[in-house]
Parts: structure tokens; C-alpha cells; sequence
């Protein structure tokens, strides 16, 4: 107890660092995603045409309009859809891990993610688009927040009561939100399915600058929630009792953090298709840096969330270009490694 004292208080003064190594680590990680790719576009020109979008006639054009279409048009309203999910997603991985005092807990493994996927493939194939570019986050949302409500009516009925049962719940339900989700696109116009089994399987190609307002309205909205609520969340890690001797309303707060987190993970796989692990890995690199004070771990999480998910799309264009490689593929490898390693940490 003597020793941990000490670390924790160096880990709490790596914070500022941590932040502006986050910050360094974003832009240059930006920069790369627009940079590189089937066509590489060098580092002038991505400056360039980012300074005559944002001040008309800064820098002189010396590059064709192909070019500055693949930077302005493709990949860097890409590179930003990026740094959305994966902040948003990790940020809603370490809330769950929290109030389930569960380090195995995930957007993914609770079936939040699978819940979404069944709105938005609902909105795609069958419903259309009734409310314009808002029917698929909404029905992503609704389809989030019910397979988390289906996980808790699972895990009631069952006695499901600990953590490590919530997780299974949750994995069941994905499961059956899944097969039913496989049910639409088959019910579906076929012409339409392959392009949503591609988006079921992760994609950031479907980024447009008119849509970029809605995953970056609904992190914001859910990131200054969840960080607002950082004490709480800390006190939920100790257990419901100390959370209750706090003053913390337990079950009305936990039921909080999961429609919050159904609210961003639904907004997000409206947007990205299903990107798993990036909430089950991230959290948990960063309480290793920083320590467990969830004011420090949500917006460096934030931070590596937005950093990873943007190299996973890189290897994902590079790895088989011209083509490209789903991200989920990418972010499903390092992911399943990485819980595997988890697994082992916990039981070793």
C-alpha cells in the first residue's frame, strides 16, 4: 500500500503529458490518414488545400483537382468520422467497465453495438429514409438502447447479478440481435446487401461532410456527460455499497451510463458499421499510463481511441490496395489478441 501511493502520484502527473502527447500523436495521425493511401498525396499539398478551404487564396494551387478532392472530398472528412467512433467508443468501453465493474466489458461484448447494427440495416433495407439523414442514427439509437435494456432484462431473469454473468448475458444477446439483424438483410433487397454486409463489417468510407455533425454533436453531448460524472464513475469501480454511502442514486446512475452509452455507440454505428475492441482495449492501455481516476482515463482514452482507429483504417486501405479491407477485420485481429491477453492477465 506504502508503493502504490507513489505510483499513483506519478501516474496523476503523466496526465498533462499524456494529453499533449495525445494532442501531438492526433494531428500527425490525421495528417497520415490523408495522406497516405492508394494514391499518396505529399505533405504540401494535404497543408495546402486544407489552407485554401479554411482562407480561400492562402497558398498558391499547384495541385490538380483530383488530388484536392481525394484530400478535402474523401479523406479527411474520413480521417475526422475516425477520431469520432473511436473516442466515442472508447470512452463508452471505460464508463461500462466501470459501472460494471467488469474489465471485460465492451460496446461489442455487451450487444450495444449488435442492437445498433439492427436499427440502421432496419432503416437501410426496409423502413428508407422517413426522417432524412436522421432516421438510420435514430434508429441505431433505439436499436442500441433496446438490446442494452433486452442485456439487463437477460441478466435479472437469469440472477445474473455479477459482473462477470452480465458479460454473458450480454454475448447472448448479441448473438440473437445478430441472427436477427442477418434475417433483415436476407428478407432485404439483395441488390442493397452487399453493400450493408460491407458496412456490417466496419467501414469509414461512407464519410460526408454534411453528415459529420451527428457522431460530432452526439460525443460531444455523451463525452462531457460521462467526464462530468467522473467521480461517480470512480466510485462505482470500489462497488455499489461505497457508491450508495456516497450519496450516488446506484441503479439510476448505472441505467444513466448505459443509455448514454447506447446513445453514442448507436450514433456511431450509424455512421461506421460495427467496429468492435476499441472500447475493450483502450481503456485499459491507458489505465496503465495515467492510473484509474476516470477524470483523467476518459479523455485520454478519447485521445487513443481517435489515434487508433485511425491507423487501423490505414492499414485497412494499404493492406490490400487498391481494394479495402474492412476495419472491423483490422480492429477484430488486434482486439481478439488483445482480449486473449486479458484473459490470461486475469487468470494468471
Amino acid at each position: 500500500m506504502a508503493r502504490s501511493a507513489p505510483v499513483r502520484r506519478a501516474r496523476a502527473a503523466l496526465f498533462p503529458l499524456a494529453m499533449v502527447a495525445g494532442g501531438v500523436a492526433l494531428i500527425l495521425s490525421v495528417y497520415a490518414a490523408v495522406s497516405l493511401g492508394a494514391i499518396s498525396i505529399s505533405a504540401p499539398v494535404v497543408w495546402g488545400v486544407l489552407a485554401n478551404q479554411i482562407v480561400p487564396g492562402a497558398v498558391p494551387v499547384d495541385w490538380s483537382a483530383g488530388r484536392e478532392a481525394i484530400v478535402w472530398d474523401i479523406r479527411f472528412p474520413r480521417a475526422l468520422l475516425a477520431c469520432c467512433v473511436g473516442a466515442g467508443l472508447a470512452m463508452v468501453g471505460a464508463s461500462l467497465q466501470a459501472v460494471t465493474r467488469n474489465p471485460l466489458a465492451d460496446p461489442h461484448l455487451l450487444g450495444i453495438s449488435a442492437g445498433a447494427a439492427f436499427g440502421a440495416i432496419l432503416a437501410l433495407l426496409h423502413t428508407g429514409l422517413f426522417l432524412g439523414l436522421l432516421t438510420v442514427p435514430l434508429l441505431a439509437f433505439l436499436g442500441a438502447l433496446g438490446a442494452t435494456l433486452l442485456v439487463l432484462a437477460v441478466s435479472q431473469f437469469a440472477s445474473a447479478t455479477s459482473a462477470d454473468r452480465l458479460i454473458l448475458a450480454g454475448v447472448a444477446v448479441s448473438f440473437i440481435v445478430m441472427s436477427l439483424a442477418n434475417m433483415l438483410i436476407f428478407l432485404g433487397d439483395p441488390r442493397a446487401s452487399h453493400t450493408v454486409v460491407f458496412w456490417m463489417l466496419g467501414g469509414l468510407g461512407l464519410a460526408q461532410w454534411d453528415q459529420l455533425i451527428f457522431p460530432f454533436a452526439i460525443l460531444l453531448v455523451g463525452g462531457a456527460y460521462l467526464w462530468l460524472n467522473a467521480r461517480n464513475l470512480n466510485a462505482m469501480t470500489i462497488g455499489d455499497e461505497t457508491a450508495s454511502t456516497l450519496g450516488i442514486p446506484v441503479a439510476r446512475f448505472r441505467l444513466s451510463v448505459f443509455v448514454m452509452g447506447a446513445l453514442v455507440t448507436g450514433a456511431m454505428v450509424a455512421f461506421s458499421g460495427i467496429i468492435g475492441f476499441v472500447g475493450l482495449m483502450v481503456p485499459h492501455i491507458v489505465r496503465l499510463v495515467v492510473g484509474g481516476d476516470y477524470a483523467r482515463v476518459l479523455p485520454i482514452s478519447a485521445l487513443l481511441g481517435a489515434v487508433f482507429l485511425l491507423w487501423a483504417d490505414i492499414c485497412a486501405r494499404l493492406v490490400m490496395a487498391p481494394d479495402e479491407m474492412p476495419i472491423g477485420v483490422v480492429t477484430g485481429l488486434i482486439g481478439g489478441s488483445f482480449f486473449i491477453w486479458l484473459l490470461r492477465r486475469r487468470l494468471g
